[in-house]
């Protein structure tokens, strides 16, 4: 079904506060680690500091990160067209994978370089007290990205923000492990940086795995988890005139969640009813489910799970034309006020209202009844017939 102007407008508010955030994000990230790399890349290169000219280089790297971000925020922050009719999010699922990837090199090239030092302790220089002032700073300057980084995520539900800030805190990390090295040579122990530097490794590397595998579960279309899908299936039930459902369906674009469900109803009830369930079905969804943005609800009058296919059966023209053969000789039934066609078990229920005439009461109309059944009688596409005298309201409507 359609998506209403409210839910548009609130769409729209919602990838405005998205795109605000990462462009946030990106400048003020990108400024820091500009400065960072300058200052640490410099004073390592004057206080005779591998580590920290390292961690200069890694700093200067993260501007591509800052890019990247700003980038796929732009595009996951323009709404649907015709060629991504559901909108651009999965570039930011995109962006949050190339993220992990970079995460796990980093971790490699920490845990590489950490064992090599292992063996190697006669390469470590002696730095100068200046650069411990330096690694401090990086450490403050990257927990304080962190903490910013993640709050606009948690704001606006982006795991690629999410992946970022957990970037900036693992450069955090990673200046701890350039001070823990620094301070542990100028006492006299050269192997605590690398052992420190081997296990911020492993770390780094576990929030990778967790940021990538999330972030290709959504690219392979995962449904919601268990908990969330039976909360989903509970609203939906506690929606009036809903009878059952089947067929629900869920999966994940950019921090949003899109659903799509078949919902059983009384197969008798209007059309303008049936439409009105779906609308309080998909008003629910939305109110109650906080991630779901989009849904799309069936109506169904049976479970075509289990119910005969209806597909072999004629259109409403085709029935009309049909009924109108078989009842030839009934005139009575030559230009009703409605015919309503159910389609059900695999068969055509027909019901019959005439106007409100004198003609058509009592025994009358139960004559006129079993004659219009008699007549269909022999045609297996028919269930049965029903025959009803109109009622004349204030507004003329029967």
């Amino acid at each position: 079904m359609g998506t209403s102007a409210a839910a548009g407008s609130n769409n729209d508010q919602r990838l405005q506060a998205r795109h605000t955030a990462v462009t946030r994000t990106a400048l003020v990230g990108g400024i820091a680690n500009l400065l960072l790399s300058v200052m640490k890349i410099g004073v390592g290169l004057i206080g005779h500091s591998q580590s920290l000219v390292a961690d200069g280089i890694h700093s200067l790297s993260d501007l591509a990160t800052d890019v990247l971000v700003w980038i796929a925020g732009r595009q996951a922050s323009r709404g649907p067209d015709d060629e991504h009719p559901y909108g651009h999010g999965r570039y930011e699922t995109m962006a949050t994978l190339v993220l992990a990837l970079l995460l796990l090199a980093v971790a490699i090239g920490l845990g590489w370089d950490a064992a090599l030092r292992l063996f190697s302790p006669e390469d470590l220089l002696r730095p100068a007290w200046m650069t411990l002032f330096a690694a401090l700073a990086s450490i403050g300057v990257k927990e304080w990205l962190y903490w910013y980084t993640l709050a606009y995520a948690r704001r606006v539900r982006s795991d690629m923000l999410r992946a970022n800030a957990w970037h900036h805190r693992s450069d955090a990390i990673s200046s701890i492990v350039v001070l823990i090295g620094i301070a542990g040579t100028l006492a006299g122990l050269p192997y605590l940086d690398a052992v420190a530097a081997f296990v911020v490794a492993i770390m780094i590397a576990r929030i990778a795995w967790e940021l990538g595998f999330d972030a290709t579960r959504e690219l392979v279309d995962t449904g919601l988890d268990p908990e969330r899908l039976a909360a989903v299936r509970e609203t939906i039930l506690n929606v009036g005139g809903v009878r059952d459902l089947h067929m629900l369906r869920t999966r994940s674009i950019g921090g949003t969640v899109s659903t799509d469900v078949h919902v059983l109803v009384d197969p008798y009830i209007s059309v303008s009813e049936g439409h009105l369930i779906s609308v309080k079905v998909e008003q629910e969804l939305k109110t109650r489910i906080e991630e779901i943005e989009d849904v799309t609800v069936h109506i169904d009058p049976e479970d075509d799970d289990t119910a005969p296919p209806t597909m072999g059966l004629p259109s409403r023209r085709e029935t009309l034309a049909r009924l109108a053969a078989h009842w030839a000789n009934l005139p009575e039934l030559a230009r009703p006020r409605r015919v309503q066609l159910h389609y059900l078990d695999g068969r055509i229920e027909v019901e019959v209202l005439l106007f409100d005439t004198d003609a058509h009461q009592g025994e009358a109309l139960q004559a006129l009844t079993e004659r219009a059944r008699a007549a269909i009688a022999a045609d297996p596409i028919f269930a049965g017939v029903s025959v009803y005298r109109g009622v004349t309201h204030r507004n003329g409507a029967y």
